[in-house]
């Protein structure tokens, strides 16, 4: 019996980035900033959610898109302030952009400036899976200590900003801000970094500023 090794020399995830590629495209043309959100769980994603909604109110217009493995909580706390669809996994650690899509079509909002998903906490899955944003960034939490960006390597490279979120506990936890920032600008060295504390709107300011010029660029390129 004779064997023969054929190589395909292609990539395997090539249809699926191709899809988020025009995702990507169609929400650039509507004026949509689309922002993933990576971080643990509990670092506070939907609380700096809901400080950027609060921080917006009556200037810009956001919606949410919720991940969770189960339980609807988050999109709870998020539809007093902004539009938010929850996307239950049911025990897949990521969203992936065929679920972004459905969640999508479920808002059912127009003139939407800012898109934000928020992903399963976990700093590994999420991390190799393009769901057609336009800004991948990786929230941090004080409590979670100051050694992830050397421990979750690909989160940190692959996001364009980190928000340093809960700075109001740095005087009572061991965390050095310098620390982190130093590891994961070794890692990523266009990071950009936002100290917060959401649930006293703390760097907020700072934070959507970013996020607004992230958007005109945006517009300007289309």
């Amino acid at each position: 019996m004779t064997y023969r090794t054929i190589t395909i020399a292609r990539d395997v995830q090539f249809a699926a980035k191709q899809t988020a590629a025009e995702s990507r495209e169609r929400f650039a043309r509507q004026g949509t900033l689309v922002v993933n959100l990576l971080s643990s769980p509990g670092s506070g994603k939907t609380s700096l959610l809901q400080a950027t909604a609060r921080h917006w109110q009556g200037r810009h217009t956001m919606a949410v898109l919720v991940g969770d493995i189960a339980t609807d909580r988050d999109a709870q706390r998020l539809t007093p302030l902004v539009p938010a669809v929850q996307l239950t996994t049911g025990g897949a650690c990521h969203l992936d952009l065929a679920l972004v899509q459905r969640g999508w079509e479920a808002l059912a909002v127009a003139d939407v400036e800012f898109l934000f998903v928020e992903n399963v906490g976990n700093l590994v899955c999420p991390a190799s899976h393009d769901l057609g944003e336009h800004l991948r960034v990786i929230v941090l939490s004080v409590p979670e200590g100051d050694d992830k960006p050397a421990k979750y390597p690909k989160a940190f490279r692959t996001s364009q900003a980190l928000v340093i979120n809960k700075t109001d506990l740095l005087p009572y936890v061991p965390f050095s801000l310098q620390q982190a920032t130093e590891d994961a600008r070794l890692i990523q060295p266009q990071l950009e970094m936002f100290p917060v504390a959401a649930l006293h709107d703390e760097g907020i300011e700072a934070w959507c500023a970013y996020l607004e010029r992230q958007r005109e660029r945006l517009r300007e390129a289309v």
